[in-house]
């Protein structure tokens, strides 16, 4: 079911290409050999148009003509945002996808691939998680605005395939880590966010405060490996339902031991505080990945700790560009 892929070559729109998974893509197309002859790969920054805007959607939509779209802009923030501004997450973020998906539809667009988030999933649930269990309850309360506009997409998906036969699905990242995220101590994931805040304390010489526990398990994927499995699914995954992307639930570890890989690659020699007084959101949330592997049994992936040591390399050696 679903629209046929056009013959010739692909002219491919990414949304949200300026930031951590969109540049992992652009790596790969550019210089990991994705890109096919004659292919035009588009990557658009915030710069480029406001996706919450109707018309400035429509407008870079003809002016590239793309045949296919991954879709990655969201307006995202760490949890403590999140939790004080689920209104503002929740309608800006129905906006940007309506716009992109319905723009597409309009013009024509093969096939979008729309990028989720595992924050998507019931709080109350049974572990591991798959891409069956979406809609069985409320997500979390942290960021329910977030979530729930995300799972519309999925909801848009289906419709779109149900009454004109499109081919839109989407893709359900774990936690990303990588070069070129957002590495704002107040607004940015969890990782990044601590790699900024124990830099600081270093220079500094101040200790690192934790948010919370440290005790929440999280399954984090290296953003290249997720780039190169997005473009595997543009051009090879045929269903509409999603389809979680991440290391498996094997992989899991704790903010804890990511805190200590961290500590480690900065060579952090200060005192370490976790706050308990602050929120650790979800404990858990293993997400199982025997779909992906059901498709991709070999697929390689970078192990936790050699990603988040390669992120803080990153971070260090391109700190006056980094988003702070």
């Amino acid at each position: 079911m679903g629209s046929k892929i056009q013959a010739g070559p692909m002219r491919v729109l990414v949304t949200g290409g300026s930031g951590l998974v969109g540049k992992s893509i652009e790596h790969v197309v550019q210089q990991e050999g994705g890109k096919l002859e004659g292919e035009e790969w588009i990557f658009l920054s915030s710069k480029d148009a406001d996706l919450v805007d109707v018309g400035q959607t429509r407008a870079v939509f003809e002016k590239y003509r793309p045949t296919h779209v991954i879709h990655l802009a969201a307006k995202v923030g760490g949890l403590y945002l999140h939790m004080k501004q689920n209104l503002h997450f929740l309608r800006d973020n129905i906006k940007i996808n309506d716009n992109v998906l319905q723009t597409a539809h309009e013009m024509g667009v093969t096939k979008v691939v729309s990028c989720l988030s595992s924050c998507i999933f019931p709080d109350k649930t049974t572990y591991p998680i798959d891409e069956t269990m979406i809609h069985n309850g409320p997500p979390h309360d942290s960021n329910f605005g977030y979530s729930y506009a995300k799972r519309m997409i999925d909801v848009q998906n289906r419709a779109y395939c149900q009454q004109y036969g499109h081919c839109y699905t989407a893709v359900i990242p774990t936690n990303v880590v990588g070069p070129n995220d957002n590495f704002s101590i107040e607004n940015g994931h969890v990782l990044s966010a601590l790699i900024n805040k124990t830099r600081k304390a270093k220079k500094e010489g101040t200790p690192l405060t934790v948010c919370g526990s440290g005790a929440p398990r999280r399954q984090f994927i290296y953003s290249l490996d997720l780039g190169r499995l997005i473009v595997w699914v543009l051009r090879e995954y045929k269903e509409i339902e999603p389809i979680i992307l991440s290391v498996g639930e094997e992989e899991e570890i704790s903010i804890k031991d990511a805190v200590d890989i961290i500590v480690e690659a900065l060579d952090f020699k200060g005192i370490i505080h976790f706050d308990t007084t602050m929120s650790d959101g979800q404990i858990r949330k293993p997400a199982s990945i025997a779909k992906l592997r059901r498709y991709l049994p070999d697929f390689s992936f970078t192990p936790a700790k050699e990603a988040i040591r390669m992120t803080c390399s990153w971070f260090e050696s391109n700190y006056d560009i980094a988003r702070l």
